[in-house]
């Protein structure tokens, strides 16, 4: 029963860890896919004869209202030589590269709004600011989807990043940078000043707070497509949960299902046994019966057969 215990306790928790694996995996999918159809409605916003170094601001459908996104065209060689002063909160510095290289690239432009915490919850953390996003593509074909991006990365000075939206401190907390990569890697540093962050590579990035109480449990990630825009809310949250408590439903009753099997497997071996003592009780009191018969007043046991018949002594006499 001990290994029966142990084996159960197991599968729990493979089981417990196959959901949360499932539930992280989920948000850096859904993270992603929303880069990529960020970048669709980035490139929409170049006209037919876009300048190099402006800034074109791109209308993102309804089902994702308060998500912003802008796109810049520049030089590889322009990038690298003379960076860029300001594109919206981020002040990129000279010596920036790209991998592979090149000729000409896109700096597209995020701002997550209050979906920030939707697509990048970070448990036990607050958002004092929106998540911002400065991701990195090939210009060579402005019409393009789902591409991949780009690698840029600073070799000196770092990419600075000016907060505009920022909240109130709360007392006694210390704010904190936090980066979060294209593998929803994350990284925590301190701030350069009240609300500038600094990074060496592409990615999004936000200011934050540890949160006094708990942190509520990540909501279900809306869906990235058309359609009508669902709000974060209640809803998405109830059916995450009911999902996680169906799976541990069906492994808590599979396993109360072998605990009832195994008690079952050992009566039937008592059973067994004791029925097995039984017949060997009875073989070893079983005998040959001797007839009763009577001499005077009393009963005494009597052979029905004997084998060797009395002769008389006579018999013997020549």
């Amino acid at each position: 029963m001990g290994r029966l215990w142990g084996l159960m306790m197991h599968v729990l928790l493979l089981c417990l860890f196959e959901v949360e694996s499932s539930n992280a995996q989920s948000t850096v999918g859904s993270a992603r896919a929303l880069d990529g159809l960020l970048q669709d409605y980035a490139y929409r916003a170049f006209d037919d004869r876009p300048r190099t170094g402006i800034s074109f601001d791109g209308v993102v459908p309804s089902n994702l209202t308060g998500i912003k996104v802008s796109a810049m065209r520049l030089r590889s060689g322009s990038l690298r030589n003379r960076g860029v002063e300001s594109y919206k909160e981020f002040e990129i510095p000279t010596g920036v590269t790209e991998t592979p290289y090149v000729e000409r690239l896109v700096l597209v432009y995020q701002n997550l709004g209050n979906w920030s915490v939707v697509y990048y919850p970070l448990p036990g953390y607050t958002y004092l600011s929106p998540v911002l996003g400065l991701l990195a593509y090939d210009a060579f074909n402005l019409s393009a989807t789902n591409l991949p991006e780009l690698d840029i990365r600073t070799s000196a000075n770092p990419i600075l990043i000016h907060f505009t939206d920022v909240k109130s401190l709360p007392l006694g907390s210390i704010a904190k940078c936090v980066s979060i990569d294209l593998n929803g890697s994350i990284n925590f540093s301190n701030l350069i000043s009240s609300n500038v962050c600094s990074t060496m590579e592409q990615g999004h990035f936000s200011i934050v707070v540890e949160s006094i109480a708990p942190s509520p449990a990540p909501i279900s990630l809306p869906p990235t497509s058309g359609g009508g825009g669902p709000s974060p809310g209640k809803a998405s949250h109830g059916k995450s949960n009911t999902k996680v408590w169906i799976i541990v439903g069906s492994v808590l009753g599979g396993l109360a299902l072998i605990v009832l099997l195994g008690l079952l497997v050992l009566w039937a071996q008592k059973f067994k046994q004791r029925n097995t003592m039984q017949q060997m009780e009875k073989a070893a009191e079983a005998g040959e019966t001797l007839h009763m018969t009577s001499v005077g007043d009393t009963k005494a046991p009597a052979a029905m057969v004997t084998r060797t018949q009395p002769i008389l002594e006579s018999e013997y006499v020549p």
